[in-house]
């Protein structure tokens, strides 16, 4: 029994982390699950508001990119992870920040994905704290499914959406530029 417990602990130690990195207290995991295509980190950010650590967002991607225009573009698999780090934000303020974010990535022309915005911004009124974990997860044909803590929310058909949501953070008006930056890998 003791070389069996001993053997089940080396086992455990000597296996290689499945995070990739701790950023602000999150642990982020090398590779995330897109329908049956396994994606990369592809970079790590935080976003911040007055000095406060909100989130960190992580882009995962089929393989590590650098151009923002192609990866909002590109009709293939990929994710951004939003893993909340503070107590401080409120539904309100992240509907409010988002629904900013997709003016500026759609350039003002929001209308035809409102439906889905509406849907989008909806997953943040049953609270926000610290710990929660936003999967946004695009797969082509199926569209963007948004997972809250491993649970489905919601869900989005269409590349637009894609797009204008991807485009929050990648844009060329992104929330916050390092936040691009470090996403992107840079």
């Amino acid at each position: 029994m003791k070389k069996i417990a001993i053997l089940a602990i080396s086992t455990i130690l000597l296996t290689p982390s499945a995070y990739a990195r701790e950023v602000k207290g999150a642990n982020i995991p090398e590779t995330l699950k897109a329908g049956s295509e396994t994606l990369v980190l592809n970079g790590t950010g935080v976003r911040s508001k007055f000095f406060i650590s909100v989130y960190v967002g992580c882009l995962y991607l089929k393989q590590k990119a650098s151009d923002a225009k192609k990866i909002i573009a590109a009709d293939e698999a990929m994710a951004v992870r939003l893993h909340i780090v503070s107590n401080l934000i409120t539904p309100e303020k992240m509907e409010k920040i988002t629904r900013e974010g997709f003016e500026k990535s759609t350039g003002g022309k929001t209308a035809p994905i409102k439906t889905h915005i509406d849907n989008f911004v909806s997953t943040f009124k049953d609270g926000i704290k610290s710990d929660d974990v936003y999967d946004l997860i695009y797969t082509p044909g199926q569209g963007t499914k948004v997972y809250k803590n491993g649970k489905l929310k919601t869900s989005a058909a269409g590349l637009a959406f894609k797009k204008a949501l991807f485009g929050i953070w990648l844009g060329s008006d992104p929330v916050q530029n390092s936040l691009k930056k470090g996403m992107l890998g840079s």
